[in-house]
């Protein structure tokens, strides 16, 4: 059985393409006009969905949060999320508009409160972010609405991810593990892509992927051949923008080689190694068969120096059976140049 995630339609599961997500986040810095274009710029790099965050402030973090300096940032949390914080009426717009261009709307509650109210939208699924990963609590709250539910596991090892998983699978809800380093940017040397499988040997009933802060496509390529059917990058417009999250961000360009790639390496995979129908117009004219190099009469002993392996393979007795025919007899006058049969074998 192969574990599946539905979201509205688009079943997400090892037999079909990944799910590549771009994740506007908090780009757009409380700028609607911003959000509207790289929803725009990420459907016409080919993007099924897009992802927000929804922050209701007062709701999600305390007043010790405005001393809490995030290392790629020089202002607080606090500041920063109040800064780029959507209001709830925006949040529906954007919705709308992700919709009315095809796509699946995705966004990641950071509280209580912006759970219930994108519950009150009508998404189809959640995405729980890292720092909520043992956030027990919070995690049980929104298992409770039924929907689907995708949750990244930086900053949190197999220990405390089991009390998640234990909480998603009493909700009866489909959901996947996102594995993920929480470094912005993450050195290659520490994504630590061999935990996609640590998560599949602990969990095996979860969908898998990898939520990406390196830079650049490599390491989500890398996690489709170990499973992965969910790779997340954070996404802009324009690098040039500023934004706490901008230069761990892939463009459109880049999404749009994302995407592809993706689906590339997902379509190779599996098989055997075995001769394909299809080969057979190469084989033609890449195989080798027996020919014969020099005239032979009727009676003739086959010899290195009357026959050879020559292309095309349209030829009957093939290069591998070579061996086989020397010092056998010919059965009858063979020319030049010719591609031998069995039935010219005495």
């Amino acid at each position: 059985m192969i574990n599946r995630l539905v979201i509205k339609e688009r079943a997400v599961d090892l037999n079909h393409s990944p799910l590549v997500i771009p994740e506007i986040g908090i780009n757009h810095e409380g700028d609607i006009n911003k959000a509207i274009q790289m929803i725009d710029d990420a459907c016409l790099a080919g993007a099924e969905i897009v992802k927000f965050q929804s922050h209701i402030v007062e709701d999600e973090m305390s007043s010790a949060a405005k001393k809490v300096i995030p290392g790629n940032a020089d202002v607080s949390i606090y500041d920063i999320m109040a800064r780029c914080a959507l209001t709830k009426d925006e949040e529906m717009e954007i919705k709308r508009y992700v919709e009315q261009k095809g796509m699946l709307f995705l966004s990641t509650p950071f509280s209580r409160a912006a759970a219930n109210h994108l519950e009150e939208l009508g998404v189809d699924a959640y995405k729980i972010g890292s720092g909520e990963c043992n956030n027990y609590p919070l995690i049980e709250h929104i298992s409770s609405f039924g929907k689907p539910m995708i949750l990244s596991t930086g900053m949190n090892n197999i220990e405390s991810i089991k009390p998640a998983v234990e909480i998603l699978e009493r909700a009866n809800v489909q959901y996947a593990l996102l594995h993920c380093t929480s470094m912005y940017p993450t050195p290659y040397n520490k994504v630590n892509l061999g935990a996609i499988e640590d998560l599949k040997r602990n969990f095996p009933n979860a969908v898998l992927g990898l939520s990406d802060h390196s830079l650049h496509n490599y390491t989500c390529y890398g996690a489709i051949p170990l499973g992965a059917s969910i790779v997340e990058k954070h996404f802009t417009s324009n690098k040039s923008w500023d934004g706490p999250d901008i230069p761990i961000s892939i463009d459109p360009q880049e999404l749009k080689e994302l995407i592809e790639g993706t689906e590339a390496i997902w379509k190779a995979l599996g098989g055997t190694k075995e001769i394909l129908p299809e080969e057979q117009v190469t084989i033609d004219f890449a195989y080798s068969t027996v020919v014969s190099i020099a005239p032979i009469k009727k009676g003739d002993k086959f010899t290195m120096d009357n026959i050879w392996v020559k292309r095309p393979g349209t030829g009957e007795i093939k290069a591998a059976d070579f061996k086989n025919l020397l010092g056998k007899e010919a059965a009858h006058n063979i020319s030049l140049d010719t591609q031998l049969q069995w039935s010219m074998l005495k």
